[in-house]
């Protein structure tokens, strides 16, 4: 089950991505001797006691360095499926449950008001898993980010940590030394009345998310991420709003429309707030059409090369859209800032949401200040989405469209833009979305070496036939995808093979933006009937698809020269594998 695969992660610090952590362990020691090292730490206070409701008392080895561990290596690798917690609908039966977080017959109860008493070092550190209650207190120092981020689940329930910050699911290791530091139960009379009640720990961040269409498929849950059908990703050039992908590294906030500004300035410039009807009264209203394409996007193929932490991300991350609002440009001339020439030492521009983490810490990114005054570069604060008002999921109020950007750097639920001589100091600017070296794993890597992604590379996918379709046609099969390229490039050209890239056909570019030269923002949908191996019948047949963009770049063949340990920018060729079935009658 996921939940038992995930490694234990609980603020801010620890959701720092097992990218982060190793970023700070980067040059220093490598990730398996701090392992082994907490495992020695933990040892040396190894025998604690908690005395249960009849004066028994309970000891316990201290060998949970997975829990110290997992606490720090945890972080925007989400949970692609969260067990369901205590309050779900299932009725409890108290029966002995080995598992971890089960209910354990011969250890103690204790109420979730005891529970909440325990939040200091003077009365021991208590935190609940699922059913269990577990005495942290020995290993808060050990901890690798530092205790106050583990206290921040002291005297409740950690489960709403682990599921915002997410978690490597092949860990099972973690859980198995988590049991260790278990003292007791969450009371039956608690547990019952939390399903009977189905009372939502108050504390659990993610109890407002709004609703979503069936048809995206999770990644995740908690946060959540999901993509739409592939299938369905081409019958539209404009994305319908509800089929969008959406990719949300936290939880969705409830914004209070009449208490919301926007806060605009820099270093050496004065500040500036607006309402939502300030933005759209006092600038230039604009329309754009622009592809948004997450960073990971079809991360599950380079998954089939070596293995990867993070979403699962198939060929669907990506969607196109109509979007209303003001150019940043315009807002950035109206508080002092216009002329690229005299900028000073300002060398970008910073976004924060209003997304929020444990620590109160926004989600924020950057883009290169050339990017953000150039009116060419189009970059919109944006209120409406084909024609309404931004969903919860994608920003409302506002969000920055950064076309021909990786999502990542397209703000939502904005709150703030901030002109500075440096990056983002967020750590989805710092500490993720960058590339690197096949060679560089999780020991080794130092996110201060790569430079954020910004543009995205030339991307093309198949989208029909789906891999593993049975074909009934032994001539010819139609292929529908679409192709994309960031920076404005624009897409000339989609090939396809029908014999794993030996020969190459073109395509039909059926659906194709005409925004200018540098400033093709949007997607190509491209479809082609492709003539099929003449053997090929009964057999598997592999098709293949590469674009071509304005700058002449064109898809790699292999992942393998440039498998990265994120998973980010996978753009080689999109191969799909089907079986042609013979006619019906035919017994050759």
């Amino acid at each position: 089950m996921a939940a038992a695969r995930a490694v234990l992660t609980c603020g801010r610090v620890f959701a720092q991505s097992a990218a982060s952590y190793s970023t700070r362990s980067a040059g220093k020691t490598p990730l398996s001797q701090k392992w082994t090292v907490l495992q020695q730490t933990v040892r040396q206070n190894a025998r604690r006691y908690t005395t249960g409701q009849a004066g028994r008392a309970y000891v316990w080895p201290a060998t949970a360095v997975g829990v110290a561990c997992g606490l720090a290596v945890g972080t925007t690798l989400y949970l692609s499926q969260r067990e369901k917690p205590v309050g779900a609908k299932s009725v409890p039966t108290f029966e002995h449950d080995p598992t971890p977080g089960g209910f354990r017959t011969n250890l103690p109860e204790f109420s979730l008001s005891e529970v909440a008493k325990h939040k200091t070092k003077n009365d021991r550190v208590w935190i609940t898993y699922k059913s269990g209650v577990y005495d942290i207190t020995e290993f808060l120092e050990s901890h690798p980010g530092g205790a106050s981020k583990i206290m921040l689940a002291a005297g409740g329930s950690v489960e709403p940590f682990w599921a915002m910050y997410a978690v490597h699911k092949e860990n099972p290791e973690v859980f198995e030394l988590l049991e260790p530091l278990r003292i007791g139960n969450i009371s039956k009379k608690d547990l019952i009345e939390m399903q009977q009640t189905k009372k939502a720990d108050p504390n659990d961040p993610f109890a407002s998310e709004p609703g979503r269409h069936p048809a995206l498929a999770p990644s995740s849950k908690k946060p959540f991420n999901a993509e739409p059908p592939q299938e369905l990703l081409v019958d539209n050039y404009i994305t319908p709003n509800e089929l969008f992908f959406v990719r949300n590294h936290l939880p969705v906030p409830q914004v209070d429309m009449n208490k919301y500004v926007l806060t605009v300035g820099g270093e050496g410039l004065k500040k500036h707030s607006f309402t939502l009807d300030d933005l759209k009264e006092k600038f230039k209203h604009r329309k754009m059409v622009a592809t948004i394409q997450c960073a990971g996007n079809r991360r599950s193929n380079m998954m089939e090369v070596k293995k990867i932490k993070g979403l699962s991300w198939g060929i669907a991350a990506i969607s196109n859209a109509e979007w209303t609002g003001v150019y940043l440009s315009d807002i950035l001339a109206h508080v002092g800032l216009s002329d690229p020439e005299n900028r000073g030492e300002l060398k970008h521009v910073q976004f924060e949401g209003l997304d929020l983490d444990p620590e109160r810490a926004p989600y924020g990114g950057s883009i290169p200040i050339e990017k953000a005054l150039d009116p060419s570069g189009d970059v919109l604060l944006a209120w409406d989405m084909n024609g309404e008002p931004l969903s919860r999921d994608h920003g409302f109020p506002l969000r920055v469209i950064a076309p021909g950007i990786i999502g990542a750097r397209q703000v939502k639920w904005l709150s703030k833009v901030w002109a500075s001589p440096d990056e983002s100091p967020s750590h989805w600017q710092q500490n993720d979305y960058k590339g690197f070296a096949p060679q560089v794993d999780w020991d080794s890597v130092d996110f201060k070496k790569s430079p954020a992604i910004q543009e995205y590379p030339v991307q093309s996918a198949i989208c029909e036939p789906k891999d593993g379709t049975v074909w009934d046609d032994e001539e010819e099969v139609t292929v529908k995808g679409y192709a994309y390229s960031g920076g404005g490039r624009e897409i000339i050209r989609v090939d396809v093979s029908a014999d794993g890239g030996k020969t190459w056909h073109p395509t039909e570019l059926v659906a194709k933006p005409n925004q200018g030269y540098n400033r093709t923002w949007a997607w190509t949908l491209w479809e082609a009937s492709v003539p099929l191996p003449k053997d090929a019948k009964g057999k598997k047949v592999e098709l293949c698809a590469k674009a071509v963009d304005s700058a002449y770049n064109t898809q790699p063949e292999s992942f393998k020269p440039y498998w990265n340990l994120r998973g980010v920018v996978a753009n080689a060729w999109h191969r799909v594998h089907i079986t042609v079935e013979p006619p019906e009658g035919d017994d050759d």
